[in-house]
């Protein structure tokens, strides 16, 4: 037992590695830094962010609000308005009794969603209807939508207006790395404001540029 465990974790961590680089080789980091742009956007213009997923993605979009919200929050710069469409459970429940559980999404949208606002959906396999219809929605009222998908992409790669696709068809090393995706963009924008404090704070111990 303790052999197989030890191979399967080695195995494990060998096929995330693998999956990480085919990403930085297909342009993954300039990925993250027109989803950073995206999301600060968003801010600078006092626009919502949206995010979504069921199950394991649904805590994805719970901590990704969470990062935007307090994470990535820095002196000088407004705050994120971030909203998970997955916390609230009666909402969701009611939807999903009253009308149809692909509609918990979309019937929240239809209540907030302004054009310009930033919508991000999470689905390992790209293909979660209930995501797929909010999307569609989006796009339909001028929001910028991004996709975050696992497996072939599925049909939400195609939808959005940027597409980050993990080309891996295990579900929870696709949510591994939709994790690593959230925490890696959240702090990037948090960094890159911090340096430009200091970068200010220089400056103006110098007298000036």
């Amino acid at each position: 037992m303790q052999g197989f465990r030890t191979s399967f974790a080695r195995t494990y961590i060998e096929d995330v590695k693998n999956t990480l680089d085919d990403m930085v080789a297909r342009g993954f980091p300039e990925k993250m830094a027109e989803f950073a742009d995206i999301l600060c956007t968003a801010r600078d213009r006092g626009k919502r962010i949206y995010i979504m997923g069921n199950g394991g993605s649904g805590s994805t979009a719970s901590h990704m609000a969470s990062d935007l919200n307090k994470g990535a929050m820095v002196e000088g710069k407004p705050r994120f308005r971030a909203i998970s469409l997955a916390d609230n459970i009666p909402v969701m429940l009611a939807w999903a009794n009253d009308s149809a559980y692909e509609d918990i999404f979309v019937e929240q949208l239809k209540n907030h969603l302004e054009e310009g606002d930033v919508v991000v959906g999470i689905s390992g396999s790209g293909n979660s209807m209930n995501v797929i219809k909010a999307m569609e929605y989006a796009n339909s009222r001028g929001a910028v939508t991004v996709g975050m998908s696992g497996y072939d992409g599925g049909k939400l790669a195609g939808l959005v207006h940027l597409s980050i696709h993990v080309p891996n068809f295990y579900m929870q090393q696709v949510e591994d790395i939709h994790l690593l995706i959230e925490h890696l963009v959240t702090s990037m924008i948090r960094e890159e404001a911090r340096a430009e404090n200091e970068e200010k704070e220089r400056e103006e111990g110098n007298g000036g540029p």
